[in-house]
């Protein structure tokens, strides 16, 4: 149990020293975007199209884009591992 402790303590703190702390600046550079101001348009459009609030298109927008990297990530692993096991494969 120690040594889980210890290697899940590893991964936080390896993830630490990856964040950029200019959190400030960053959300800045983000929001004053041309991507962002063509997202805001997209929002409300989509808002207007589907009769429903801008926060609710703002979500639902996020929500999608969010499964999307989702599925992606999973479809990467899956190759990932499909990449292994053929390698392993073919060293026995």
């Amino acid at each position: 149990m120690e040594s889980i402790q210890l290697l899940n303590t590893a991964i936080i703190k390896s993830k630490e020293k990856k964040v950029n702390q200019s959190f400030e600046e960053r959300l800045n550079q983000v929001c004053n975007s041309p991507v962002i101001e063509v997202l805001n348009k997209c929002i409300t459009q989509y808002a207007e199209t589907q009769k429903i609030s801008r926060d609710q298109a703002a979500l639902q927008v996020v929500e999608a884009i969010r499964e999307l990297d989702s599925i992606w990530s999973d479809y990467v692993v899956m190759e990932g591992i499909d990449r292994l096991k053929n390698l392993l494969r073919n060293t026995h």
